[in-house]
């Protein structure tokens, strides 16, 4: 008997994409209407070919997946990681049988249990008791299974005091807690794990790591999407790398990785505008390039929580004797700012200038940052601001005390310096 419980050939999924295109000026109601709430009518003979609903629509085909192929062993713990928009979650969704794929086609032996969007299944008016006995049907699960996981279950989300109470009152976390409570006490032969990591308070994340290395010591297959590269490397040993829909990595973990790192350096951290005429300013000051990278002799070293950055500005100066300086912002992906920097103010004249701004390593907590540039002259007049003028990521590899894979709350992760001796004895 083959030990290949998943077999991919050739996989692919197509989507088409609607676009107003140009048309006469009168459109009737209800073509507006049909629109909006349908977008395109799908054949029964073409569901992938559609037809316009308003004249003048155009059509454009997108591969979220193309041309995939892999297979994974029973009781191999596998990782799949690419920016948004890879196919990550397409590649689940078939095979989890939630969507057919347009192209190819898969083999899987065995039970499969998904965790792709926690809570499906819920009902906001039926109690937390009722809605686990209803999410586990869902999920598979005999009653005579839930009957016998539910204290367990509960225990494990940590509400047993609203058990009995509408989820619809629910605070979002114990609503979380609970779904994955389900769905994480679940027995299956194949698990398959969309980014759950993301959920919950750090100590529910903990114990949801817990669960996922359970699953991989039991034996039990299991598919692991995640953007946590520190929980990708302890718990698979081989991953995929997805980018654009298409399979560029199949292979040990620490390669698939470094593979990952050189495809998302710098993306969205590099600016450039080589035309001093259209390039982003004022009569004043104009703006040729904005850089952030690590402070390494390697550029493709992607941006990690211990290691040092910098940000690099050239611009152009379009007056003599103005006294300037530039500040950035420094905000995180829920727009909380972390932190202002700038240099002091100094003369200019009508010349290129460059200015770098070096980070420390073992500063920022891992995530998506982004920098807003302003342009102060005088020290107090703010004479240009450009939002987001560049974005980048920052990484985490090393788990950290007793095997926590998860991300550590705060906007900021500074190393201070601890001292601790033991007092003598009174």
């Amino acid at each position: 008997m083959s030990d290949v419980v998943i077999r991919a050939e050739g996989l692919g999924k197509k989507y088409l994409i609607g676009h107003e295109g140009k048309r006469e000026s009168y459109v009737a109601l209800r073509d507006v209407v049909a629109r909006n709430l349908k977008g395109f009518v799908r054949s029964a003979g073409d569901v992938l070919s559609g037809r316009q609903l308003i004249v003048g629509d155009e059509v454009e085909e997108f591969w979220a997946l193309k041309d995939v192929g892999f297979e994974v062993k029973r009781g191999e713990v596998l990782g799949i990681i690419g920016r948004n928009g890879a196919g990550k979650s397409t590649l689940l969704k078939i095979l989890s049988r939630i969507t057919e794929p347009s192209a190819g086609r898969v083999e899987i032996k065995g039970r499969v249990a998904s965790l792709l969007e926690v809570g499906t299944g819920f009902h906001p008016e039926l109690t937390g008791r009722e809605n686990v006995y209803l999410n586990g049907a869902i999920l598979g699960m005999s009653r005579a299974e839930i009957k016998r996981k539910f204290d367990e279950i509960v225990a494990f989300a940590e509400v047993e005091k609203f058990l009995d109470t509408p989820v619809k009152r629910y605070s979002s976390g114990m609503y979380v807690r609970l779904a994955f409570a389900v769905a994480a006490h679940l027995e299956p032969e194949i698990l398959v794990v969309d980014e759950v990591l993301a959920v919950g308070d750090a100590e529910f994340q903990k114990k949801c790591l817990g669960k996922m290395g359970e699953a991989a010591s039991g034996g039990r297959t299991v598919l692991l999407v995640s953007h946590n590269m520190v929980a990708v490397r302890s718990l698979c040993r081989r991953c995929l790398v997805l980018k654009q829909g298409r399979l560029l990595h199949d292979g040990p973990t620490d390669n698939g990785i470094a593979t990952f790192q050189k495809q998302t350096v710098n993306s969205g951290a590099v600016r450039l505008w080589n035309d001093r005429a259209s390039a982003p300013g004022n009569d004043v000051v104009k703006i040729a390039k904005v850089a952030v990278a690590s402070d390494s002799s390697d550029p493709n070293q992607q941006i990690t929580m211990k290691s040092p950055f910098r940000v690099d500005v050239n611009y152009f100066v379009n007056k003599n004797n103005v006294r300037l300086h530039l500040m950035f912002h420094l905000f995180n992906e829920h727009g909380v700012l972390v932190l202002t920097t700038a240099p002091p103010s100094m003369e200019h004249k009508n010349a290129a200038y460059s200015s770098t701004c070096e980070f420390t390593g073992g500063l920022l907590n891992e995530g998506t940052y982004s920098l807003k540039l302003q342009v102060v002259e005088d020290n107090w007049h703010i004479i240009y601001v450009h939002e987001n003028i560049a974005s980048f990521d920052v990484i985490d590899f090393e788990p950290r005390a007793e095997g926590w894979m998860g991300r550590e709350p705060g906007v900021v992760q500074p190393e201070f310096p601890w001292r601790i001796s033991e007092l003598a004895a009174s």
